[in-house]
């Protein structure tokens, strides 16, 4: 079944070789794909914006599928807690720019497929330069303001967008086209208030979260490549992983959309929309960062610092400081009262998220000496002991 609506600008199929019929072999013999389809994906490219989580099994499988070229834009290099569930890289590849060993990945799969690697993080002013060379584009994204950056390219330069999204033990799946429905402007106007939402760094994920709804999206772009079956365009596919739950939701598109709607506002994109931080507050710079070296240095001169983790308990049975108390972040307004106001306060969590924010929230009540560990104790451990079990 060809979806002709679904198919959009799609590029006609490129013939095969010898080689290529023998490795697709089982895609060809699907009447829905046969040598045609197959020829359609070797013409199609597809860029991965986040070679992540979500990143790792899309570029897995379309490489293997034969999308003829894939691009990767990852500015990160490839850390230890990465390997719990971006399953695209191996413990030789700590240190190694993602988009780097993604592309190295990519052509062992499938020599036949040109990958292309962007070290870089996505912003206004090379959006549309990257995006455009490609027909489609898949959203792997972990942070609201590159989603925004990514959703305001695509209906710019009329691509679709394979959205996905994961959190704790929630994904969510859809494809945006804004030819012919809602865009991700539609169904999120603007990006919730900073701090409202915490990264995977903060909240956790379960590992294996980002592998399903990542298929979900490598099938959802095969489909539009091949123009068969019937695209997520128009709804929104949730997966309460708990519960092995499936939800479907409608989306409708937006006449009032800042981008899309009949009256766009939007028309060009911005600075400001790929380079504010998740989670980061209003005022958040005005936060004082101590690094994990000098904190070392005073706490061995016994300056009389006071350490406040800002941790949940299970995060401080992993791993503390030592002489810390533990007030978490979400019970700190009403324990304030217990934190002495004349002291030196060094505030510090997980990845310097949390604590900045409880710095600063200190700070706004009059505490005058407060500083932000910057890395918090994951940075801790990376720089002043190695041998502190971290998560």
């Amino acid at each position: 079944m060809r979806d002709e609506e679904t198919t959009g600008r799609m590029p006609a199929g490129l013939p095969l070789t010898d080689e290529e019929i023998a490795r697709y072999g089982r895609h060809i013999i699907l009447p829905e794909i046969a040598i045609e389809g197959q020829g359609r994906l070797k013409a199609g490219s597809i860029l991965i914006v986040g070679a992540g989580g979500l990143g790792s099994p899309l570029a897995l499988y379309l490489a293997a599928s034969g999308v003829g070229r894939i691009g990767i834009v990852d500015p990160d290099t490839v850390d230890r807690s990465n390997l719990q569930r971006q399953v695209l890289f191996a413990t030789s590849d700590i240190g190694v720019p993602k988009a780097r060993a993604a592309k190295r990945k990519i052509e062992e799969i499938n020599p036949n497929v040109r990958a292309e690697a962007f070290e870089t993080r996505l912003r206004a002013e090379n959006a549309l330069e990257i995006l455009s060379g490609y027909d489609l584009v898949a959203d792997a994204t972990d942070n609201f303001p590159s989603r925004y950056l990514v959703n305001d390219a695509c209906v710019l330069l009329g691509k679709p967008n394979v959205h996905g999204s994961i959190f704790r033990f929630d994904g969510q799946v859809a494809v945006f086209d804004a030819r012919k429905g809602p865009c991700y402007r539609c169904l999120y106007p603007e990006p919730p208030p900073p701090g409202l939402i915490p990264s995977c760094a903060e909240a956790g994920v379960l590992g294996v979260l980002p592998g399903l709804v990542g298929m979900i999206q490598a099938t959802e772009a095969l489909k539009l490549l091949l123009g068969i079956g019937e695209s997520l365009g128009g709804r929104l596919l949730h997966y309460d992983a708990l519960r092995l739950r499936f939800r479907e939701i409608k989306l409708r598109k937006d006449p009032r959309c800042p981008v899309c709607g009949e009256n766009p506002s939007i028309r060009a994109l911005t600075d400001e929309d790929g380079e504010a931080e998740p989670c980061e507050e209003p005022g958040a710079d005005l936060v004082r960062d101590i690094d994990s070296r000098t904190l070392k240095q005073r706490l061995e001169k016994q300056d009389p610092l006071l350490l406040l983790d800002v941790r949940e308990p299970h995060e401080e049975r992993i791993c503390r400081l030592p002489g810390s108390i533990l007030v978490p972040l979400g019970e700190l307004q009403g324990r304030v009262e217990e934190i002495e106001p004349e002291r030196e306060i060094v505030v510090y969590c997980h990845v310097g998220v949390r604590s900045r924010a409880a710095a600063l929230f200190l700070m706004r009540r009059g505490f005058p000496r407060v500083w932000n560990l910057a890395g918090g104790i994951t940075a801790w451990a990376e720089e002043v002991d190695p041998a502190m079990q971290t998560y």
